[in-house]
């Protein structure tokens, strides 16, 4: 029988992937001083368990500044890295799954309360805020405090705070990073024409807006090992008329890989309160077909996939070449294993939860 297209493996750069099912970044808002916590243990190591392929580890702020709350994990100094390290060496011990993470700098976007608590930006003097930097002066929403304009020093020490975070990701033996491109946060913000507003060499036209997000991945890139990958996640609109849109996004997409990306996440929005998403089913699919048919790296789709057949007829026509799964997850941290029993393949489960295995699926589970 032919194996299905979600469970045929992949190979992305060193990387062996053994199907096409990715767990997502998610923000967790549950680190102490930038530092992982029991909660990342309980949560990553969960999901380590799920038979995906790969495990993105959340948002993770290369600066402190750089957090979208006061709660976030970062990877910026020498505590930050042994807490995530005690995590990783956990989740190590008990499951084989490559691990990935997600660096990024929410610009704008940062000094937020934690989502239970409301979520909107702390102004700075208070206990739990800073000022904010991004590309121009400009507010995300109207009650904002606004941001002060990054300088060229600044740009500098953002993306030394990049590569310092990449070699620590290095030194802890992540197999994968990918980059924060998108959902409002400071790369997408350079890049959209609604929150870029410079009038010097990184604003103005496309290739001034995309040029200091390039220096990022180039940096990043030159400092994580050859071997292994470097990502982007991308939002593929705004959703906002004037706004970054697909053809943009390819544009990005394409002097990526000529540098090298090893592939891209599509998602979209989050960089305007004015957004109109029309929110269903795949709905940020087509934005990954786009992407997909003009370069010939993968691309993930991601956004409200939860079906099975759904995930399956994603992969199997060509619209992305894997699926990328959070609240789905976070639901149901057993999806892959569903997915294979309903779709006739298998995943790695663990010893321990072989005899778990259905008497009507037989070849479910392989051992990790």
């Amino acid at each position: 029988m032919t194996l299905p297209a979600l469970f045929q493996p992949l190979r992305i750069g060193d990387l062996e992937l053994a199907n096409r099912i990715v767990i997502a970044p998610m923000c967790q808002y549950s680190a102490e001083n930038g530092c992982m916590t029991d909660w990342h243990l309980i949560h990553l190591g969960q999901l380590a368990l799920s038979g995906a392929a790969l495990l993105t580890i959340e948002a993770t702020a290369v600066l402190p500044e750089g957090r979208i709350s006061w709660a976030d994990v970062g990877l910026w100094n020498n505590d930050t890295e042994a807490a995530m390290g005690r995590v990783l060496d956990s989740v190590r011990r008990w499951s084989p799954i490559p691990i990935a993470i997600q660096l990024g700098h929410a610009g704008r976007k940062a000094s937020t309360e934690v989502p239970w608590a409301g979520g909107a930006q702390i102004p700075p003097g208070d206990a739990h805020g800073w000022q904010t930097r991004a590309p121009s002066p400009i507010g995300f929403a109207e009650r904002d405090n606004a941001p002060a304009a990054l300088d060229r020093d600044d740009l500098i020490r953002v993306r030394d705070a990049f590569v310092a975070a990449a070699k620590r990701a290095a030194t802890l033996g992540l197999d994968a990073i990918q980059l924060h491109g998108a959902h409002g946060y400071l790369i997408h913000q350079f890049l959209s024409p609604l929150s870029n507003q410079r009038d010097d060499d990184y604003g103005g036209a496309l290739e001034n807006r995309m040029r200091f997000p390039l220096e990022l991945f180039d940096a990043v890139r030159a400092a994580f090992p050859a071997g292994k990958p470097v990502t982007m996640r991308l939002s593929g609109t705004d959703w906002v008329a004037g706004g970054w849109d697909i053809d943009q996004t390819i544009a990005f997409a394409q002097a990526l890989e000529r540098r090298g990306c090893s592939a891209v996440h599509v998602s979209s929005g989050g960089l305007h309160p004015a957004q109109k998403i029309p929110a269903g089913p795949s709905y940020q699919v087509p934005l990954a077909r786009a992407v997909k048919q003009a370069t010939h790296m993968p691309v993930v789709a991601v956004g409200l996939i939860t079906g099975f057949d759904q995930a399956e007829a994603i992969v199997a026509t060509g619209d992305a070449d894997m699926i990328a799964l959070a609240r789905a997850m976070l639901y149901d941290p057993r999806w892959p294993w569903h997915a294979a029993a309903e779709l006739g393949a298998q995943v790695a489960a663990p010893k321990q939860y072989l005899r778990s295995q259905p008497r009507q699926f037989k070849t479910l589970f392989g051992g990790s």
